[in-house]
């Protein structure tokens, strides 16, 4: 008699908040990694920095309040949220810990051998002691305004992520504290004479000359230290009759939320850091005592503001555009000639702007739609959507205000939207909208056509240098009534019963993904052929998880390329043995989302905004996309083959639930981006004339990953087995 599988039992599950700091450690890899360039590793280091203060301020924030009640409830791994709370926070002091060890002992020294220099005051030379003297009385000493801490003047607000000085003052025996904010609109990296990339910081500028701040008293220490703030937005939509207005409120007592994380130089004494616990109100566990300089986030503009070292950092490549998709020739005949397709960065991210400007000035089109949910500060889509409502189109826009980070920069381009004419959407009650969806109505010789761009990424052209994403143009009739069917639904009370391509959630994506993993596990245990393989930014959601364990227990081959969060297990006997977890994390940000599913010799292959999170696929509005152009369809089977074959930034999810990187010995080495981006590069030199070469659909690799020696001793991507 068969066992029963209770695949909701806690241990085939591994804790995500636990999960992401694992992929926080893979980030900080590529900062201790002497392969990769010496500026690049400083800014992986920031990375890790920035990563983990968004983290605090939200997953953290989080888990603190659950456990501030005592919320009973475990997570799909058994732990309660005051158990997940210490067990982040222990991570995390060891994560400092070697964020600090890689800075001091092997980048700091790395870049002291290339002249590149951040001193201390105690390391500077005579000339460059007057230097920071004429610069603190003639620039610093200005701005600078100290706080007394004191019966008649309370504890000053610390603001979110700002520099702070903790001051101990002495008169007459007497012991005195004070603060000091170092302004955020002066730099924090000093450029100093001497050498030609010689630094240092404000703070440590500002240090030395404290007493003239607090003129007849003793400075006995100052300490740098910084607090990380709960950032959670919480718009009670279900309140609110104006949901614009509700995020700006939010956003100004977002500021003032409860500290999570404090940093400060692990030189203060325990006087001043109990002073500072105290008045903050933390427990010791949220204390971070820093060994260098607080906010590591710095490094990333000390790489950039490196002079002469282009050797220090990755090699520039030029990213790929097909001729007929540029503003010499007609987008919309392109489209309708074939489906298009992109991969970004190494695509220019170009063509998407250009069917926006195009739509803009085209006496044809009569309406364009669009989901905006992350767009840059200085949008060229928003400038073309407001030439177009300008010029009579019908122009339609969803600005996602809820995107969280970007609630203040969606707020602000919404109300330009309107200025300039545009019909704004500011989401839907209860849901964010992160589906990546354009949509072009255009009239040709009487008749009404559809075009459509949907992608994998969102429609910000800064990201799009440097995140990996796919995103796809087509006349596809069958999309473009569903396309029509979603604005509908977003902007009315529009409830399609069915769609003929396009699977939306919530619930659509989780219903759909669900009937192919159930017709893969039927198959399976016929003895037929089948095969599934993903690739997401994350993969949390229990029900999802397992039903991927089912199709494993049923004999289905699973390739998963993971780059964060995974709360799947790997080697469970009878349970996961057939699933492989890859994690790629490289000089680009991997972002796309791909779902192949080969039920015995039937191949489909669709791109989605949508990771196989909860959120993703019960609140949010996602979308996910077939690919029916042959040509395309073997192109992108080729790129998820080549990263399935990465050796170089890939780490393997182990049994015990720690990634590791792949042993090469002895085999060609492959690092997938730089792969494609050599490849971009070689396509981009050799077709400023042909127009053959100009057609993404017929874009060809320099090799395929099938025709060459396996670089791994994994399953090479075949469907055979």
């Amino acid at each position: 008699m068969t066992t029963k599988i209770n695949y909701s039992d806690h241990k085939y599950y591994t804790n995500r908040e636990l999960s992401w700091m694992d992929f926080n450690d893979r980030v900080l890899e590529e900062a201790r990694d002497k392969a990769n360039p010496l500026l690049e590793r400083l800014k992986f280091l920031s990375i890790t920095q920035s990563n983990l203060d968004e983290f605090f301020s939200v997953r953290v924030a989080s888990l603190k309040k659950l456990a501030a009640v005592n919320y009973p409830k475990p997570d799909a791994s058994g732990m309660t949220a005051q158990e997940q709370l210490l067990a982040v926070n222990d991570a995390a002091h060891k994560m400092l810990n070697k964020q600090y060890t890689t800075l001091n002992r092997s980048l700091i020294p790395a870049l002291a051998q290339q002249n590149i220099h951040l001193y201390r005051t105690d390391e500077l030379s005579t000339s460059q002691l007057q230097f920071i003297k004429r610069y603190f009385h003639d620039t610093l000493y200005p701005v600078l305004t100290p706080t007394a801490d004191d019966s008649s003047r309370p504890f000053p607000f610390i603001a979110n992520d700002t520099l702070n000085l903790a001051v101990l003052l002495n008169q007459d025996k007497k012991r005195y504290y004070a603060t000091l904010q170092i302004p955020a609109n002066l730099p924090r990296l000093v450029r100093l004479p001497g050498g030609e990339n010689d630094f240092i910081l404000v703070e440590d500028i500002i240090k030395p000359f404290l007493d003239q701040l607090f003129v007849k008293y003793e400075v006995k220490e100052s300490a740098t230290f910084r607090v990380i703030r709960d950032l959670d937005l919480d718009v009670a939509e279900e309140d609110t009759s104006d949901l614009l207005k509700e995020v700006q409120q939010q956003l100004k007592l977002r500021e003032r939320g409860n500290v999570i994380r404090l940093e400060v130089e692990s030189t203060v004494s325990k006087k001043l850091l109990k002073r500072l616990t105290k008045e903050l109100d933390l427990k010791e566990y949220a204390i971070y005592e820093i060994n260098g300089p607080v906010d590591l986030t710095v490094l990333s503009k000390l790489a950039g503001q490196v002079t002469d070292h282009r050797d220090l950092l990755y090699p520039s490549f030029t990213a790929y555009q097909p001729a007929s998709l540029t503003s010499s020739h007609n987008i919309f005949d392109a489209i309708r000639r074939h489906d298009r397709f992109l991969q970004h960065p190494y695509d220019k991210f170009d063509p998407v702007i250009e069917f926006i400007r195009q739509s803009a000035i085209d006496p044809g089109v009569l309406a364009i739609k669009m989901t905006l949910y992350r767009v840059s500060g200085d949008s060229p889509i928003i400038r073309y959507l407001g030439q177009a409502a300008q010029n009579g189109k019908q122009v339609t826009v969803l600005v996602e205000v809820k995107a969280r980070f970007d609630e203040q920069n969606n707020v602000h381009w919404a109300k330009q939207l309107e200025k300039m004419g545009c019909h704004v959407i500011y989401g839907l009650i209860g849901l964010k909208t992160h589906c990546k969806l354009a949509l072009v109505i255009r009239r040709e010789q009487g008749v009404i056509r559809r075009y459509m761009h949907m992608g994998t990424g969102n429609y910000n052209d800064v990201t799009a240098r440097f995140y990996t994403d796919m995103g796809l143009f087509t006349v596809n009739a069958d999309m473009g009534i569903d396309a029509t069917n979603i604005f509908n639904m977003l902007s009315g009370y529009s409830e399609p019963p069915y769609f003929h391509q396009l699977h939306i959630s919530p619930h659509g994506i989780r219903d759909f993904i669900n009937e192919r993993l159930n017709q893969a596990t039927e198959l399976a245990k016929t003895g037929k052929k089948v095969r599934v393989r993903m690739k997401m930014n994350s993969l949390s959601d229990q029900s999802m998880i397992a039903h991927l364990y089912k199709a494993s227990h049923a004999g289905v081959k699973i390739s998963l390329i993971i780059r964060g969060i995974c709360c799947l297990k790997t080697g469970i006997p009878e349970i996961s043995d057939n699933i492989t977890v890859h994690s790629i994390v490289g000089r680009f940000l991997e972002h796309s989302r791909i779902f192949i599913f080969n039920l015995d010799g039937q191949e489909t292959i669709y791109l989605s905004s949508a990771d196989l999170m909860t959120r993703n696929l019960n609140r949010r509005v996602e979308l996910l996309f077939p690919i029916n152009d042959p040509k395309i369809k073997k192109r992108v089977l080729t790129i998820y083959k080549t990263m399935w074959n990465d050796n170089v930034k890939t780490r393997v999810l182990q049994a015990d639930g720690h990634f590791k990187r792949v042993d090469r010995r002895g085999h060609v080495a492959l690092d997938s981006q730089a792969y494609f981006a050599d490849l971009a590069s070689v396509h981009a030199k050799a077709d400023k004339a042909q127009e053959a070469l100009a057609k993404p659909s017929e874009f060809q690799p320099m090799f395929s990953p099938e025709n060459q020696p396996n670089p791994l001793n994994y399953d090479d991507g075949s469907d055979t087995h």
